[in-house]
């Protein structure tokens, strides 16, 4: 033990002699730019990918467009928009609108038609060329099977009988109407609406 042998690095260990330290004092050399990576060619364009082929786009679906009224049937709005009776509900169609024989009860007169019709024909509807009263139904816009109103002008007006929509083609709609509501397959509500805004449309919603 008293020889000093440094017995893992195999020399000998003088006392109190400082082992060299690592050199500090030598800077490392700046002059030499570390090498940079070669830049990629910019005059090849990258190649790009083929897009991702689209799925044929399905047609829109195409509601059948309405035939637009014809100026025979359309109704000046503030002097005939509809009326309807208000002793039919909606609760209370049974016993009114779908009891067997309800509209003659509640039919006006020949003779209150027949003036009225001749009234417009000579005030609001003075346009219809022919003045002949027979030429014309008088006509409720909302029809009384429907709970329009009997006796209100404002839910009468002279309906001419000639032409493709003649007052025996919105009798047609009437009908169809009718039976909807009966049939609760359609609110009274929604049948008044539909035959007072624009009863041609109806027709062609309902009927064709």
């Amino acid at each position: 033990m008293g020889s000093g042998t440094c017995s893992h690095h195999g020399g000998v260990a003088q006392k109190g002699v400082d082992q060299p330290g690592l050199p500090t004092d030598v800077p490392l050399p700046t002059d030499v730019p570390l090498p940079t990576a070669n830049p990629l060619p910019t005059d090849v364009p990258l190649p790009t990918a083929n897009p991702l082929p689209t799925a044929n786009a399905l047609p829109s679906p195409t509601l059948p467009s309405l035939v637009p009224v014809p100026a025979s049937v359309l109704l000046p709005k503030a002097v005939t928009p509809g009326a309807v009776d208000p002793r039919v509900t909606q609760a209370n169609i049974n016993s009114t609108i779908c009891q067997h024989g309800y509209t003659a009860t509640v039919r006006p007169s020949s003779s209150y038609t027949t003036r009225l019709k001749r009234e417009q024909l000579a005030t609001t509807y003075s346009d219809f060329a022919d003045k002949r009263t027979g030429s014309y139904e008088e006509d409720h816009l909302i029809s009384l099977e429907l709970g329009g109103s009997p006796t209100d002008p404002r839910n009468l007006w002279p309906e001419p009988y000639a032409g493709a929509t003649g007052a025996r083609i919105k009798d047609r709609l009437e009908n169809r109407l009718h039976a909807m509501v009966c049939a609760r397959s359609m609110d009274l509500a929604e049948a008044q609406r539909a035959i007072a805004s624009n009863w041609w449309d109806a027709y062609q919603r309902y009927i064709d």
